[in-house]
């Protein structure tokens, strides 16, 4: 009988998405294949340790929120041939088998911008996802807008600002955004997710207290042209060609202007979702072919949500952001798109973790020297 393949699967983490992880790790241990894999819950806690928990004891809380149990030891990666080991930090605790594979089903800063995957590349490390680099940019909304723009990607007018800058200069900072966009204008973080510190700004006198609180969360902001626009997303699937679900539309509630952090989960009636989006038939196969256009230029892998505008009055489509590590409930829309494009939820999480082995064992065959 085959070994099943062990899959750590990683939650938790240090950003202000850590309760989202929670679920989305809860809900990936309720559907994976049993039959397949045996998973190996894996937590980052909010103040950066890593601990490895008992599987029963964590099943048997029953709830929709993975816990993270404080009396769990805590443990460090490291390579171990073509598996990556989980020590015990401690040299007393129990040994731990080593993983095949590791799913991180965490988001936000720290966990999806490139910084856990570094670590899981010095650990040797098969994980889901998109590597360092893709992490990385897919998280800085600035730079993921550059290249996207290279592409040939529809990209609506913005404005970067550091903080460095509207702190020596916050007259011409303002100057420069009342001079290349025309308000209402969206203020937003660089590096954040979930709509935090995001303000719609509708006055040139607001625009400074909008930017003072994005402040706090980034030390780049953008300002960003408003657009009476439609919000689609679209979930990208990698393969060969990557595949692109169809695409569906949020509806912010008739209380919010847009869909804000209180819209998404704080305010029960805050959205409503349409899956598939009300789009014409060409419509749907451009915004599927951008998002694939998307995947491929910031060199993603694994999977992604690509989210575009799409401009009520000239019908263009835009470029808005990408989202490597989209949260991952069954009731999430990466999802729930896969599914509606006829991949069910427990079959979409095992061929991530195939795709995660396929790309580490591409990458094991690389060479790693010149011997001339």
């Amino acid at each position: 009988m085959n070994r099943k393949t062990r899959v750590a699967v990683l939650y938790g983490g240090k950003s202000g998405e850590h309760e989202v992880s929670l679920k989305s790790a809860a809900s990936v241990l309720r559907h994976i294949d049993r039959e397949r894999f045996e998973p190996v819950p894996v937590s980052i806690d909010k103040q950066g340790r890593w601990q490895c928990h008992d599987l029963r004891l964590i099943e048997g809380t029953n709830s929709d929120s993975l816990p993270i149990p404080a009396d769990s030891p805590m443990i460090r990666l490291e390579p171990q041939g073509e598996r990556t080991a989980i020590l015990p930090a401690d040299n007393t605790a129990p040994v731990i088998a080593p993983v095949d594979v590791v799913f991180p089903v965490i988001h936000g800063p720290l966990c999806e911008d490139g910084a856990v995957q570094g670590l899981l590349e010095l650990a040797g490390a098969a994980y889901v996802g998109s590597g360092v680099l893709a992490s990385a940019v897919g998280m800085h909304k600035d730079i993921a807008k550059r290249l996207a723009a290279l592409a040939g990607l529809p990209v609506a007018p913005y404005l970067a600002l550091s903080r460095r800058d509207w702190r020596r200069d916050p007259q011409g900072s303002a100057k420069a955004a009342e001079e290349r966009l025309t308000l209402p204008i969206f203020v937003k973080p660089c590096n954040m997710g979930s709509s935090v510190g995001v303000h719609k700004v509708k006055s040139w006198e607001a625009l400074g207290a909008a930017l003072d609180d994005a402040f706090q969360y980034d030390t780049k902001v953008l300002v960003e042209q408003g657009i009476d626009a439609r919000e689609i997303e679209v979930a990208v699937l990698d393969g060969d060609p990557p595949v692109a679900s169809v695409a569906s539309e949020l509806n912010a509630g008739p209380q919010h202007e847009f869909y804000s952090y209180e819209a998404k989960y704080i305010d029960q009636d805050g959205a409503s979702v349409d899956l598939p989006a009300k789009l014409d038939a060409e419509q749907m196969a451009r915004v599927r072919q951008l998002a694939v256009d998307a995947f491929l230029a910031l060199e993603c892998s694994g999977l992604a949500r690509v989210d575009f505008f799409l401009d009520r009055r000239s019908g263009a489509f835009y470029f808005n952001e990408i989202n490597t590590l989209p949260g991952f409930t069954a009731i999430s829309m990466y999802p729930k798109m896969m599914e509606a494009s006829g991949l069910p939820y427990p079959a979409l999480i095992t061929r991530l973790i195939e795709l995660a082995q396929e790309r580490h064992a591409e990458r094991a065959g690389l060479k790693t020297d010149y011997a001339g």
